[in-house]
């Protein structure tokens, strides 16, 4: 549910923000679209099917089952990580993110060419 919030917020805002906010919220869906891919599943139809259903059940804990047990939601299944750790590695990627756009911002076109 989380992703279609964030799709919701990028399309209300009009600067040039929301491509930034667009792009992170793919960014964020190649996690489990991955997981899917090497669980063995169709990553398209898989992630397609788990965000309907979230949408449908109001349920963000619906997610990849790559161990095929049958369900989805991960609490059932006992996967759970702690609201700090995901903090910790979105604020890391996002500072990743964010040097890596100074150091463009700082380089200028033709600079090292000889």
């Amino acid at each position: 549910k989380q992703w279609y919030q964030r799709r919701v917020r990028a399309d209300k805002n009009s600067s040039i923000e929301q491509y930034a906010m667009r792009a992170f919220g793919e960014a964020l869906e190649s996690v489990p679209m991955a997981l899917a891919e090497n669980s063995g599943l169709s990553p398209f139809s898989t992630l397609a099917e788990v965000k309907s259903r979230q949408i449908k059940e109001g349920n963000p804990r619906l997610g990849i089952d790559c161990m095929d047990k049958g369900e989805s939601d991960m609490r059932v299944q006992h996967v759970i990580e702690t609201l700090i750790g995901k903090k910790q590695q979105i604020m890391l990627a996002t500072q990743l993110v964010r040097m890596i756009l100074k150091i463009d911002d700082v380089r200028s076109p033709g600079e090292g060419e000889e």
